[in-house]
């Protein structure tokens, strides 16, 4: 009976770093703890400028089961990653941080509740090593977004885990050019596991993430998993008619009742003024969001663009995944 093989997909940018201990820690715990499987290793390079390229140019040549895909550019955060994961040609696809912040002791459970029977296994972040600010940050949005989207996402979950083949086939015919890949995996329905676990602090180098990269990701969840926003600016529209409406009223009440002593005065026009513009700015501000949603989708551009493949299969070669 032919063994099992597994796909390990690390995204990585500018990682020089942590790359090389990172393949030698997953080489390990296949030799040891996973050796009734074959195994792939998957990097993603999403055009780095240091030497990561280089490095892994060099593990490549020693190891025909570490394989490499560079881009043409830096395709963002969330396309590189998601088109990591399609080109995984295991029975199961893992896809882990190049950072360490997904422990690699995370492998092996993953694969107990893959054969389990789990075609999904999601690892969720139970505590956190980051500062507590961002901690609580993330928590919230979370919740946010759990009462906003219209399907049941998974708390601290942030798209680490398994993946059975055959959902990464479903994952290919879907075609998403810019995912929302947590909540795209939520709204397939397969039925998970959840693998809990400790984040630790990133070993070496700088996080690539920053507050534009984060907000992206926060909108895309929203926007593509929720109608609220729309509906909110609708309710908020007949809200603040009829508040407008009641002020209106009352302040001629109380103009005809005081007729010399009521003045309107400058203060409450201003504010009022400056308080529905605030108001349709942000609503106008969603509204946006939702049609650069609707505006990347109709481009259906590919997810990236390859300058390289190694060790790959030559059948392989030069494919791009829209």
């Amino acid at each position: 009976m032919p063994r099992k093989l597994i796909s390990v997909v690390t995204p990585c940018y500018n990682e020089e770093e942590n790359v090389a201990e990172l393949v030698k820690q997953i080489r390990e715990v296949f030799a040891h703890e996973l050796s009734g499987y074959d195994y792939e290793h998957i990097l993603i390079d999403n055009a780095s400028t240091d030497g990561t390229v280089a490095i892994l140019r060099k593990i490549c040549a020693e190891d025909p089961r570490v394989k490499l895909i560079i881009n043409t550019r830096n395709f963002g955060h969330i396309r590189s990653p998601y088109h990591g994961l399609l080109q995984g040609s295991g029975d199961a696809v893992i896809v882990m941080a190049s950072d360490f912040q997904d422990p690699i002791d995370l492998i092996p459970q993953f694969i107990r509740e893959w054969e389990n029977g789990f075609k999904v296994v999601k690892a969720v972040k139970a505590e956190s090593n980051e500062s507590p600010t961002m901690f609580a940050i993330r928590n919230f949005y979370y919740q946010l977004i759990g009462r906003l989207s219209d399907i049941r996402l998974t708390k601290n979950y942030t798209g680490t885990g398994l993946y059975d083949r055959e959902v990464i086939r479903v994952l290919r015919e879907i075609r998403d050019p810019y995912p929302y890949f947590r909540g795209l995996i939520a709204d397939l329905g397969y039925e998970a596991a959840i693998v809990k676990f400790h984040q630790p602090a990133r070993r070496r180098g700088i996080t690539k993430n920053n507050f534009y990269t984060l907000y992206d990701v926060a909108m895309l969840g929203i926007t593509n998993h929720s109608k609220v926003p729309l509906r909110l600016a609708t309710l908020s529209g007949f809200a603040l008619g009829a508040m407008s409406l009641l002020v209106a009223l009352g302040y001629l009440a109380a103009k005809l009742i005081f007729w010399d002593t009521f003045m309107f005065g400058t203060a409450p026009l201003l504010i009022g003024i400056f308080f529905f513009s605030s108001v349709q700015l942000f609503f106008i501000g969603i509204l946006g969001e939702y049609i650069g949603s609707i505006h990347t989708q109709v481009l259906n551009r590919p997810l990236v663009i390859e300058r390289e493949r190694i060790n790959f299969k030559p059948a392989s070669a030069d494919r791009s995944t829209p």
